[in-house]
């Protein structure tokens, strides 16, 4: 883990939110603010984190259903709700949604600070090795994510920032289906239909980019999304 961890901070309580991020700063962490659940999901896809702070009640997107999209593209990053519910079944919920812990509002800003120090440092090791998934090997293809670059023995190709990250998000996804609602929110942040056509654009130019290699596919999976498939044979 970097000497500055980054923390995600999802809180749609404007004085809250402000409150939490001055609080995490102070003491040494780099925190984005986002304001609801579509924002949080695409600052997700555009930078890695160390920790996600979530608030359960969000706009456009509630806490638990962001945790469940986070964990289906990294499965290590820890979360920790935040929420004006004290209820058992949305505690169990929220750790049924991937949460690594849950505090009640209103709550300590001492005590959310020790939370997060305790699990940062029982994660050190996990979010590393989440934080280092920005080079894949695909059959014959090298991709770069961070520098854009797609390198084949034959070329190289500069990709388009949303290009790049459709493709890594294939890349994590790998022999397994990617929801098309998953690419939309975290690549454009939403999943109109509009949207849509454009998605299955950059999915036709990622075909055409590996087309190099036979033994790397982008396939279809009708009504639900894509699942790039790489022969290993």
């Amino acid at each position: 883990m970097s000497d500055k961890p980054t923390i995600l901070l999802v809180e749609d309580d404007q004085n809250l939110g402000f409150v939490v991020q001055d609080a995490l700063k102070r003491k040494g962490y780099t925190v984005h603010l986002a304001r609801d659940g579509k924002e949080g999901l695409k600052k997700f896809n555009e930078q890695a984190y160390d920790l996600c702070v979530l608030d359960v009640m969000l706009p456009g997107k509630d806490g638990f259903s962001l945790a469940e999209d986070i964990r289906l593209v990294n499965a290590q990053v820890p979360i920790v709700f935040l929420t004006a519910k004290s209820q058992t079944d949305d505690r169990i919920a929220g750790f049924k949604a991937g949460g690594d812990d849950y505090l009640t509002k209103p709550f300590s800003h001492e005590e959310l600070l020790l939370r997060i120090e305790a699990i940062l440092r029982r994660t050190i090791g996990r979010t590393e090795d989440a934080r280092g998934r920005d080079r894949f090997e695909l059959g014959d293809f090298t991709f770069d994510h961070r520098n854009l670059m797609l390198s084949h023995p034959e070329e190289e190709r500069k990709l388009t920032r949303k290009e790049a990250d459709v493709l890594r998000l294939l890349c994590l996804h790998a022999e397994q289906v990617l929801p098309r609602e998953l690419v939309l929110n975290m690549v454009w942040g939403d999943d109109t239909y509009f949207l849509g056509r454009s998605l299955d654009v950059f999915i036709s130019r990622l075909r055409k980019y590996l087309k190099r290699d036979a033994k790397v596919q982008i396939v279809n999976v009708h009504g639900v999304g894509f699942k790039l498939v790489v022969d290993k044979s």
